[in-house]
């Protein structure tokens, strides 16, 4: 899993995983251009990719964690 940040500024997305307390990878991006490569529109969003980085499928809002465990059994890297 790999969050993308897009806050304002680094500090400011490094004070969103301290707050949050954030134990995955995150990757600050200011200019929204990996949002658009993988159809981000709003937040929360998750997309899940194959290891190859084709999209799988995608969730707005909340995502079903058995559907996704699921999804990663069908889709081993």
């Amino acid at each position: 899993m790999i969050g993308l940040g897009t806050q304002d500024s680094l500090g400011q997305a490094n004070d969103f995983d301290n707050k949050f307390d954030i134990t995955f990878d995150m990757l600050w991006d200011e200019s929204f251009i990996s949002w658009q490569t993988i159809g981000v529109s709003s937040q929360p969003t998750a997309v899940m990719l194959k290891a190859d980085g084709t999209p799988i499928t995608g969730w707005i809002g909340a995502f079903p964690e058995d559907e996704v465990l699921q999804l990663a059994a069908d889709n081993p890297a």
